[in-house]
């Protein structure tokens, strides 16, 4: 019992009023019981059917996690928690590589409509987020690993508010990145590529907090579902990424 996780009376407190409503027919088991062991396989990295049985059956585990990942609920959770908490004034923005396991291959439409891609370290999803000014993960989305990190960034900007800085590494170093921020009234805190003819000119002093944003991965990857993929649907390790956002920071 003792290494067995549970959501705590504060952080049941903040997430009970965001569950969905039981809609009818047969009466829904203890929804914290069953959270609590989702998080616990997401910790732990065991399969699915190894969920120890003080959470209850792991069909009905597995079940819950897998409808509400097709609903969105995980992911909702965590947007609408920082929506009131996230503090965007200088916004960091990176990515990780997370290591698919054999087990991950297989999903419906192939590797790529999963994002599932080669790199350098074989078959791998790369998780994109932005972090806020303590360092706390807001916004996420998976692509293949062999996708660049600048082309995706307008798309996890797209629904940023608040930001006057963004804070990236020489990855984001893009003329047409640069113009998306500028237009968008955000300061590119961004240092140039070695090939650049002109150099950059940056805010040396707030780049040192893009620190914070490496720390946030190395947190996300103490959860071992995370730091490994096993799961073929994409929609699921973006919740399994979720949910371990939720726990690290924002409980």
């Amino acid at each position: 019992m003792g290494h067995l996780f549970w959501l705590s009376d504060e952080q049941w407190a903040v997430i009970e009023p965001l569950v969905p409503a039981n809609k009818g027919g047969a009466r829904r088991v203890d929804d914290r019981r069953v959270i609590s062991g989702i998080i616990h396989v997401l910790k732990v990295g065991c399969r699915w059917c190894d969920c120890p049985k003080d959470y209850g059956p792991s069909t009905t585990i597995y079940n819950r996690f897998n409808r509400w990942s097709r609903k969105r609920f995980w992911i909702d959770l965590v947007e609408a928690l920082a929506t009131s908490g996230a503090v965007t004034k200088s916004t960091s923005i990176d990515s990780t590589y997370v290591k698919a396991h054999r087990s991950a291959h297989g999903g419906k439409g192939g590797p790529k409509n999963q994002a599932i891609g080669p790199s350098r370290g074989g078959q791998t999803t790369k998780i994109h987020a932005l972090t806020d000014v303590i360092g706390r993960p807001f916004a996420f989305m998976l692509t293949g690993g062999n996708a660049a990190d600048s082309p995706v960034a307008p798309h996890l900007l797209a629904g940023l508010k608040g930001a006057r800085y963004l804070l990236a590494d020489k990855g984001y170093d893009a003329n047409s990145l640069r113009k998306h921020l500028r237009q968008s009234h955000i300061v590119p805190v961004i240092p140039g590529r070695s090939n650049r003819k002109r150099a950059i000119r940056y805010d040396t002093r707030r780049y040192k907090s893009r620190h914070l944003i490496e720390n946030a991965f190395c947190r996300l990857k103490d959860f071992r579902r995370v730091a490994t993929r096993y799961d073929k649907l994409a929609r699921n390790f973006l919740s399994a990424v979720a949910l371990a956002t939720l726990v690290a920071f924002w409980l």
